[in-house]
């Protein structure tokens, strides 16, 4: 099937813009593939066709890689390659909305990837350091990225940062906001006006999420593939994320459970 698909796209290409086309055309191909081993040979396909293909190196990294090091490596190839195709000019003249150019993409979910794996090894403050750079080069974060540093700097307790963080997408109303906000007044003010009036705001969110935190329903261990703004499902992948952090902030779930008696009709 690879096979077949590498010769229908043409591979002799004589310049670099048709060799960068058809190693990408590869890359669709291979996200359509059910068998990863599919997938892994159209990347390496493409690879041969275009050195840097980040798309390729991040089939690689998820596809191929049998260990945490070995998709560090492959991400790191990725982000790599993901800048040379770019150039450096893209770095100064298309700050500010990267992923609204589908060239930067490739780069970007390189990026993303890089960061996840960081963070699942424990390498937050490297992990931290490229989320803040893809929000510096996309603020409007079409990918999420502000979800994996709020949970980095929480986690770490960084609180000033993760204020400045929660004002600087202040309209976002997701539980994970709404209870971060809500989190970071109780560690910054105890109980207080303040926090008890953001944790209402984000009871009202959604109302099924202290009762994961606080144990009264089980996490369950296969999480939802999707979830709804204040429905269940968001609310257990809320608590899979941050049940801990709650735990180590002091006293946080007794405020959490006297707030539930506080709630207005």
């Amino acid at each position: 099937m690879a096979e077949t698909l590498l010769h229908a796209l043409e591979p002799g290409a004589s310049t670099h813009t048709d060799a960068e086309h058809q190693a990408q055309q590869l890359i669709y191909h291979a996200w359509e593939m059910v068998h990863a081993r599919d997938r892994v040979e159209l990347a390496k396909q493409a690879l041969a066709l275009w050195s840097d293909c980040a798309d390729a190196w991040l089939i690689l990294a998820e596809d191929e890689a049998n260990t945490l090091a070995q998709a560090c490596e492959c991400y790191q190839q990725a982000v790599a390659a993901g800048e040379r195709a770019l150039g450096k000019q893209a770095f100064v003249d298309d700050v500010g909305h990267f992923w609204g150019l589908l060239a930067t993409r490739p780069y970007m979910r390189a990026r993303q990837g890089l960061a996840r794996l960081l963070k699942e090894m424990g390498r937050t403050d490297e992990a931290a350091g490229h989320l803040r750079e893809m929000l510096r080069l996309n603020p409007g974060d079409n990918q999420g990225n502000r979800y994996l540093l709020l949970h980095l700097l929480l986690a770490a307790g960084h609180d000033d940062e993760t204020a400045v963080l929660l004002d600087e997408y202040a309209g976002d109303c997701l539980s994970e906001w709404v209870y971060g906000r809500a989190l970071l007044a109780y560690r910054q003010h105890g109980v207080s006006v303040m926090a008890d009036r953001l944790l209402q705001a984000a009871l009202e969110c959604n109302a099924f999420v202290p009762a994961y935190l606080l144990g009264r329903r089980r996490i369950p261990r296969e999480l939802p593939a999707m979830f709804g703004p204040g429905d269940n499902n968001e609310a257990i992948a809320y608590a899979a994320d941050y049940k801990l952090i709650w735990k180590q902030t002091s006293g946080a779930l007794e405020w959490l459970k006297s707030g539930l008696g506080k709630q207005t009709s």
